[in-house]
Parts: structure tokens; sequence; C-alpha cells
């Protein structure tokens, strides 16, 4: 059965850069109570955003009156080969999604083009209405259902094709279209991504603690950093791939014609000194337009100084004792517990 407007959609899509485009329908999410209990438990930390249009998250008819369907789309950000030299100096880790230009800027044209095609596909008097990563809806849930993938043990989304190194948009629609089968789990007896995590943030097989993730504290949370979890940052300073980078579902994995021409080489093993070194402007400059700006100054050093404590390196001293200066508090704080940290163990040799 097919309402004939899949398929010609689905090469639109293709044509525009997007690695997979499924469809599904209009209901409510499958794990919507689970959901709702994992943000009683409070989970996601402060992260309070999540916990925001409970009842546009449960009824999608009020985020779109009179949506019959939902096109789920996906987009490889599998990095290109580095051919840089490793750097002799000290080195960051930076997730793989932020070493591009800002998905949601980097999306927004083709999700714009994709709707124009809807209009000539599925004529006049119909909505759409496109998101990447940033509307009431729980995407991930509505991606799986229409078979983009299926949520691994770590939660994210694997794909068959693409693995999970891949962003999730979606246009929310009008037209009737016929959904697509929900993708089975193939995860089977692989526990990989559990065993990976450096802070067992995955409680269990497909239940995620964001506050023992190392992603929600250097990205999402604003404060100072608990002292129990600064060593096991290691050497991370905006997000943590460690759980995403084992899955064997990898090796299908694509890199993406999109997604390749906004490729920031220099976002790939960066100079933390460097990084320490930047002000205001200096930093608004070098992470303008990537994801990495949303931490702001103070977040990002934060992280740079967690880092640099974990390193037990003298050399990192000079530059951390300068940021102990830093007018800024959390700067300031995190710096000097840095240096406890290196003197400590120059010490303890």
């Amino acid at each position: 059965m097919s309402s004939s407007l899949e398929q010609p959609i689905r090469e639109a899509a293709w044509k525009l850069g997007f690695g997979a485009c499924q469809f599904t329908h209009a209901g409510q999410p499958d794990r919507f109570s689970a959901y709702q209990k994992w943000i009683q438990d409070g989970m996601h930390g402060e992260m309070s955003y999540l916990d925001r249009h409970q009842e546009k998250k449960g009824d999608l008819q009020k985020v779109l009156p009179g949506m019959k369907s939902i096109i789920s789309l996906a987009t490889s950000y599998l990095p290109p080969e580095s051919s840089a030299p490793h750097p002799e100096t000290f080195t960051g880790k930076v997730a793989r999604y932020a070493r591009f230009e800002d998905y949601h800027h980097v999306l927004e044209a083709p999700l714009k083009a994709l709707c124009k095609e809807l209009e000539t596909l599925g004529g006049k008097g119909h909505t759409h209405l496109h998101y990447v990563d940033t509307g009431p809806i729980m995407e991930r849930d509505l991606a799986q259902r229409a078979g983009l993938g299926f949520t691994g043990k770590h939660t994210n989304l694997i794909s068959r094709k693409l693995g999970n190194w891949f962003f999730i948009s979606e246009i929310l629609t009008t037209l009737k279209l016929i959904p697509d089968k929900p993708e089975p789990n193939r995860c089977g007896h692989c526990a990989r991504c559990l065993e990976a995590c450096p802070t067992e943030a995955i409680t269990e097989p497909f239940k995620l603690d964001a506050r023992r993730c190392i992603s929600y504290w250097t990205i999402e949370y604003k404060g100072s950093i608990p002292m129990e979890m600064r060593p096991l940052i290691g050497d991370r300073v905006f997000g943590c791939d460690d759980c995403l980078e084992v899955c064997p579902w990898n090796r299908f994995a694509k890199e993406s014609e999109r997604m390749k021409p906004v490729y920031l080489e220099r976002l790939h093993q960066p100079d933390l000194l460097e990084w320490l070194e930047l002000d205001d402007e200096g930093f608004k400059q070098k992470f303008r337009g990537t994801p990495m700006i949303r931490t702001k100054r103070r977040g990002l050093l934060r992280n740079v100084c967690v880092a640099l404590g974990n390193t037990a390196n003298a050399q990192a001293l000079p530059a951390l004792e300068k940021a102990r200066q830093d007018p800024n508090g959390l700067i300031a704080e995190h710096a000097r517990w840095a240096i406890d940290q290196i003197k400590k163990r120059l010490n303890s040799r």
C-alpha cells in the first residue's frame, strides 16, 4: 500500500543530502510514559528544558493541529579521516558532532527545501513544520518508530546503514503518508557501550542517568563540576563519545556529503594551552557558528582546566597559574583544583 508520495519524498531527501528518510504516524510516542518517569526520577539533572512541554510531547496535535504524519530524517556526521599530525602539546577531546559547523544551522536549508518539495508533491492546503533537535517532541522515539534505526543500550539511535553517528531531524506534516515499520532492536547480547562508559552513566541497558554523564557535565551543566566527577572526565573538554565509539554497527557508517564541507579540522586534537588563553572576544571568534559556543567561555575554560589537571604534567602549571587569576570565579576555582592535582601527583612520585 502506498500513497504514491513516499518514494518521491525519499528521493528528494536523498538529493538534498539526507542519509535516510522514513515515515511514521502522529500518535503518542510509545515511550512517553517511560520518559515522564525518567524526568520524575530526576535523571535529567538540571536540564529543565527537558521537563517542558510535556502536554505537547504526549499529544502531537498540540504541536501541529491536523498533523497526520512525521517524516524522520538522518544525516551522518562521521568525520573525515584526520591528516593532521598529532600536536606536540596538551590536547583535549571534542565530541565528534561538535567538530562541524552547528548542525542546527547546516540542516536548516535542506529542511526548508524539502518542505518546498512537499508543497509541490502534496499540493496546496497542507502545513509542514520542521525541527532539528529543537522542537517539543520526542524525536528519537519517533525516529525509532519510523524505522530510522533502533534504540541502543546506550539510549542513542543506531542505524544499520549509518551506525550511531547521525543527526535526527524531522518534518511534521498534515499530509497522510504510509508509516514505515519500526526497526527491531539488534543489540543482542552486546554490552560494549555499558562497559565503555567511564562513569557508569548507563545504569542498565537502555537507561541513562544524565547526572553521571560526561557530556552533561561538560556541555549542559553551568556550575562547578563535582569533585568526584573531575578525575573521570580525563582529557574530554566538550562531550564524550566513548559509548558511541565502541558500537559494532559503526562499521557501516559513512561520511556525509552534507556535513563533510563544514568539518572543522582545528577542533580535532585542540591545543588546550592556547584555548586557556582565550578572552571573551577570542572565544567568540574561534567558536562562533559551532556547537561549542553553547558553553560560553567560562564553561569551556572550566573544562580545559579539569583536563589539564588530569594530565599531572608540570608544564601546564604556568598557564593554570594565570587562569587562577581569571576574573571569572568558575574558571579560577577549577584552575586552582587543577594546580593542586598536578602538584599532588608530582609529590607522590
